[in-house]
């Protein structure tokens, strides 16, 4: 399968089952084009058509350009048959059983009141609670017990706001150093908070304990306060920015992301990047909203039109910035031209509800943090293990070819099939499609790799 697009000055040729990425001139993006629906003789008279004279060039450029084109394929990178869909299903069941990582809900409560909380204000459309030490300490042991032979085991401290059971998230992470070495273990922790009870007790601790920090901040400030209110309505903005700027800066200004939330309210999420930039933060990451159909903030085809185009603009910025010798990380457009996912992973997405869960402060399991508070999959819990072999079993057999419309989808092994509960959400079926999230998909990963070509070339 190949995938041919022009962006940012450059034509570029994606061979999606090899994993290989050209960037081309004008002939040989036409002949690519042409080289599987029409002869030699067609495509060679077809070029010097078009292109025989201009710049100088001649026929015989063409005919080398088309024998070029006919190497890359014997080399396997262009043209390369999809050789892996066999594996799909034998490839995960390798891994049944193995879990490499929990979302720990440290807290089913929050400071603010955010309208757009998928997780309901951090109740998750339940109740308020706090994880106790024996809970999370069961987890963790659950996590180890359940992960084979892996050595990095990673624990995300999640909500609500983790930061209100700040003291509990310190005894974990200590109880968890205290067996590493005992088990063969390496526990990597994630902190993701909203800033608003950050201070130097937290700095500190984060920046000893924490592999990664995840802050969230919508951009500037007329809409972050528009939804990221306290309790009395107050936005949280003027509170936290000073906060998040001093812990960036005793981290260094690595090992953190500025997570924010675009809407339909702020589409333009680009300017809001630019805010970011201008506050001193340079790894960054905005998110298309997750709600429900109708709500005020659901993003509509009109939004689409124009946050395609902010991806673009991005790419553009981010190109720009790279040149002036400012470089900034924008998570979506991080991708490994030389490397990349495995197989495995191309092929087998997140792994939630097999391989990652998340534990609610009462200790049941879920598949991932967007399932929290929906009983149809509820797993088990971290005291008895996983029950409902069930839905894992559905999530087991979840995967980039599980899902019809992924078939000639040309992303399909960069985004895996997409996130399950976007699907379950958008369609009532984890292996449903969310079209509208596979079209910003697409436009994200297009923009990545022009970005990626750019810098390889430069």
């Amino acid at each position: 399968m190949i995938h041919q697009y022009k962006l940012g000055g450059y034509n570029i040729v994606l061979d999606i089952c090899s994993g290989s990425v050209h960037a081309v001139d004008d002939v040989a993006y036409d002949i690519i084009a042409l080289y599987e629906s029409q002869s030699r003789e067609d495509i060679i008279a077809a070029m010097a058509e078009k292109y025989e004279g201009v710049d100088g060039i001649t026929k015989a450029d063409i005919e080398e350009c088309y024998e070029q084109v006919t190497a890359l394929k014997d080399m396997g990178r262009l043209f390369t048959p999809d050789t892996f869909e066999p594996m799909a299903d034998t490839l995960k069941k390798k891994t049944a059983g193995v879990v490499k990582a929990l979302c720990l809900h440290i807290a089913h409560t929050c400071n603010l009141n955010c309208s757009y909380c998928f997780a309901s204000q951090g109740k998750y459309h339940g109740e308020r609670g706090l994880m106790s030490y024996e809970v999370g300490k069961q987890a963790l042991d659950f996590l180890v017990a359940n992960s084979g032979t892996r050595h990095n085991l990673e624990v995300d401290f999640f909500g609500g706001e983790p930061l209100m059971n700040f003291d509990v998230v310190k005894q974990l992470v200590a109880y968890a150093r205290s067996i590493e070495k005992e088990k063969g273990k390496n526990f990597r922790f994630t902190l993701t908070t909203n800033g608003v009870l950050i201070d130097d007790d937290v700095i500190d601790f984060a920046n000893k304990e924490m592999s990664n920090v995840v802050l969230s901040l919508d951009g500037r400030k007329e809409v972050h306060d528009r939804f990221r209110v306290d309790y009395a309505g107050n936005g949280s903005y003027d509170n936290i920015v000073p906060k998040f700027q001093k812990l960036v800066a005793a981290r260094g200004g690595k090992n953190y992301y500025m997570r924010g939330t675009f809407t339909h309210h702020n589409p333009d999420f680009l300017e809001d990047i630019k805010q970011m930039l201008d506050l001193g933060f340079n790894e960054l990451s905005m998110e298309p909203v997750v709600c429900a159909a109708g709500d005020p903030s659901e993003l509509t085809e009109a939004d689409k039109i124009i946050v395609l185009d902010q991806y673009e603009k991005l790419a553009e910025l981010m190109i720009n910035r790279d040149k002036e010798g400012k470089p900034f990380t924008f998570y979506h457009y991080m991708i490994d031209l030389k490397g990349g996912p495995c197989v495995y992973k191309r092929i087998s997405g997140c792994g939630s509800g097999t391989e990652y869960m998340a534990v609610t402060p009462w200790g049941d399991l879920y598949p991932c943090h967007q399932f929290v508070g929906d009983d149809k999959y509820l797993l088990g819990n971290v005291f008895d293990g996983v029950k409902n072999t069930a839905i894992q079993d559905e999530f087991l057999k979840c995967n980039v070819y599980s899902r019809k419309e992924c078939q000639d989808c040309w992303a399909k092994l960069y985004c895996s099939g997409g996130c399950a509960a976007n699907a379950y959400h958008a369609t009532g079926s984890v292996n449903g499609v969310y079209e509208y999230g596979c079209d910003l998909f697409r436009k994200r990963m297009e923009c990545a790799i022009m970005v990626a070509v750019d810098r390889e070339l430069r």
